[in-house]
């Protein structure tokens, strides 16, 4: 909306305050505004916003703004890491470089729980870093501004197409934006780089109901005895989205299964490591969640791919049934058969298997421990 706009927190209605657009029959549109247009599942919780050219029952502003607003929903999938980042933030960080490119912008969001605003509060401050946001929840006062966007743009699953912004930004700009959110240029790493060893950071998925290493305690013994100093990322310790970026900015390898945890991959920096357990059938998830994005934020990609013995779905099965031994024609490219991969799936580890990848994720490692210390010196 370009003109003058009034938003009536009550009704999730924006009002145009431009009497010139007043001609009947009004128009009224109504927008879910969050980037899944087609996933039914994560757009049934996202309420609807009104745009009209109807006037406002009071054209009265309880607080009137001199900045334009940007207005979404933080409901979907929120809750989970990788929607977060993916439905959310890296769509703000686009449609700001789109639309607001050296501009203030008010960030006005519907539906936002109080924990998600205290689990975000750095990065969404560094969004708007010179206006409070506005929560919509229990609102009550109308609020104007010269002008509203409605809705984020997104180009893809973790994806930023440099091509279709006016200012070419890529997934590199949008991990440095986060360092610059969460780290300032004197925070020390939690980590000194001057260890001899290198540090391997492990994604914890135990408590979880799908996709845990059933032998993680061993596998955690074997990245010692690799040569690793390891650390068991468990997000209900590591509290603060502030601690878990330092922790794993200070990583040289993240290691996890196929998940929410390795979208940390974020945090990481250029030249570290990620090792990706791949269970069976998630192949194409693990591709374009975390393999594909790697290389665009100048990471190691090294990927473990799990044999039939080493899923649980074998055990409960049979390793020669068509689930475990090839999910393309078990699935036949229906979700609803997909989901078994994802939600009734863990994993044990082949520790003499899996030795060879921790090698060649340590010899990684320690080339980029190396290249940090002579640029240190």
């Amino acid at each position: 909306m370009s003109n003058p706009t009034l938003l009536d927190p009550t009704s999730l209605t924006l009002f145009t305050l431009n009497p010139h657009t007043r001609i009947q029959p009004y128009i009224n549109v109504k927008i879910q505004p969050y980037p899944l247009k087609s996933d039914k599942n994560a757009m049934s919780s996202v309420r609807e916003v009104t745009l009209t050219s109807a006037p406002p029952k009071s054209s009265q502003c309880g607080v009137t703004h001199n900045i334009p607003a940007l207005v979404f929903n933080a409901r979907g999938y929120n809750g989970n890491f990788y929607h977060e980042i993916n439905d959310i933030f890296i769509p703000l960080f686009i449609t700001i470089n789109s639309l607001f490119h050296d501009q203030d912008v008010i960030l006005v969001i519907v539906d936002g729980m109080t924990w998600w605003y205290q689990k975000y509060v750095d990065l969404l401050n560094a969004f708007s870093p010179n206006h409070k946001i506005i929560n919509t929840n229990n609102l009550t006062t109308a609020h104007c501004f010269p002008s509203a966007v409605v809705g984020l743009i997104k180009h893809g699953p973790v994806t930023i197409n440099p091509k279709l912004l006016p200012n070419p930004k890529t997934l590199l700009d949008f991990s440095t934006f986060l360092k610059n959110a969460y780290i300032k240029e004197d925070t020390p790493l939690l980590f000194p780089s001057n260890n001899s060893k290198p540090l391997l950071t492990l994604v914890d998925r135990k408590g979880s109901s799908s996709r845990v290493i059933l032998n993680q305690e061993e596998v955690v013994k074997l990245a010692k005895e690799v040569g690793f100093n390891v650390h068991v990322l468990d997000h209900s310790k590591d509290s603060t989205m502030a601690n878990v970026y330092r922790l794993v900015h200070s990583s040289h390898v993240l290691l996890g299964v196929h998940g929410a945890g390795l979208t940390n991959l974020f945090f990481l920096r250029q030249g570290s490591v990620v090792v990706q357990v791949v269970p069976i059938g998630l192949e194409w998830a693990s591709d374009t969640c975390y393999k594909n994005p790697s290389p665009f934020l100048g990471l190691e990609y090294v990927e473990y791919k799990v044999e039939a013995n080493e899923s649980s779905l074998s055990w409960d099965y049979g390793v020669d049934s068509l689930m475990v031994k090839d999910p393309k024609a078990y699935t036949e490219g229906k979700w609803e058969k997909s989901i078994v991969y994802l939600k009734n799936q863990n994993v044990k580890i082949d520790l003499v298997r899996f030795k060879k990848w921790l090698m060649k994720a340590y010899e990684k490692a320690k080339m980029f421990m190396n290249s940090t210390s002579q640029v240190a010196s």
